[in-house]
C-alpha cells in the first residue's frame, strides 16, 4: 500500500473529527449544573421538511412527525448501545415512557414546543431534556443515495439539510450542549446511520462519557 492511500483516510478523519469540535457548544457551568443528573428523557426532533414532491401540508406534518420520531427512536438505541458497555454516566428515560407521560398530559408533536425545559422535565420526571431540530430536503427516515458523485457538489444535490441536538438542565432549563452537523452523502444511509457516526465523531466531547469526566479530574 502506498504512503498517499495510507495518509488520505487519515486526514480525512482527522478533517471530521476537527468538524465535529468546531460544531459542538458545551456551558462553562455544565460541570455544576448536570452534578446531580441520573437521568434524561429524548424528545421527537422538531423537523421541517423541504420536499420538491408536490403534496399537502397535511401530509407534509404527518412526515415531518415520523422523520421527528425516527431521530428519537435512533438516538435511543445509540444511547442503549453505549450504556450497556458502561460509556455514560446517566441513565436515558425509555422512549415508550416518555411518550406515555407526555400523552398522558396532552402534549403531543404538534404542542411539545410552547413547553419550557422546566416543564417538560417536571411532566417526565427527568434531570434533563435531550432535543432538537432538523431541516432536510429529503426523506432520511427512507434512506438516502450514498454514490459519492463531484457533480453533486456543484449542482446541490450533496446536501440533504442539517441537524441539531442539544441537552438542556431540567432544573434551571439553561442549554448545556450542543452540537450541529450538516447532512450530505457522508453522513450516513439513512437515520439510524446518521445518528451513530455524527455521535461517534462526537463521544470524546459527550459530557456524560465517563472517560471524559476522568479526564476532567486528572486537569
Amino acid at each position: 500500500m502506498t504512503m498517499k492511500k495510507i495518509l488520505f483516510p487519515l486526514l480525512a478523519l482527522s478533517f471530521l473529527f476537527v468538524s465535529a469540535q468546531k460544531n459542538i457548544y458545551e456551558s462553562q457551568k455544565f460541570d455544576d449544573l448536570s452534578q446531580k443528573h441520573e437521568i434524561l428523557a429524548i424528545l421527537p426532533f422538531l423537523t421541517n421538511l423541504d420536499l420538491k414532491d408536490g403534496i399537502s401540508k397535511t401530509e407534509l406534518r404527518v412526515l415531518e412527525e415520523k422523520e421527528g420520531y425516527a431521530v428519537q427512536n435512533a438516538l435511543e438505541t445509540y444511547f442503549s448501545q453505549r450504556k450497556k458497555k458502561k460509556k455514560f454516566s446517566v441513565d436515558f428515560q425509555n422512549t415508550q415512557n416518555t411518550k406515555a407521560i407526555l400523552a398522558q398530559n396532552k402534549i403531543n408533536y404538534e404542542n411539545i414546543d410552547v413547553y419550557t425545559v422546566k416543564q417538560l422535565s417536571e411532566i417526565l420526571g427527568v434531570d434533563g431534556i435531550i432535543s432538537g431540530n432538523m431541516n432536510l430536503n429529503v426523506l432520511l427516515s427512507k434512506g438516502i443515495p450514498t454514490e459519492f458523485s463531484f457533480m453533486d457538489y456543484f449542482s446541490g444535490n450533496a446536501n440533504y439539510g442539517r441537524i441539531g441536538i442539544k441537552i438542556s438542565d431540567g432544573q434551571t432549563g439553561k442549554l448545556l450542549w450542543k452540537y450541529e452537523k450538516e447532512i450530505n452523502k457522508k453522513s450516513g444511509k439513512n437515520t439510524t446511520d446518521l445518528i451513530d457516526r455524527m455521535m461517534k465523531l462526537a463521544t470524546r466531547k459527550f459530557p456524560y462519557d465517563r472517560e471524559k469526566k476522568r479526564d476532567r479530574k486528572k486537569s
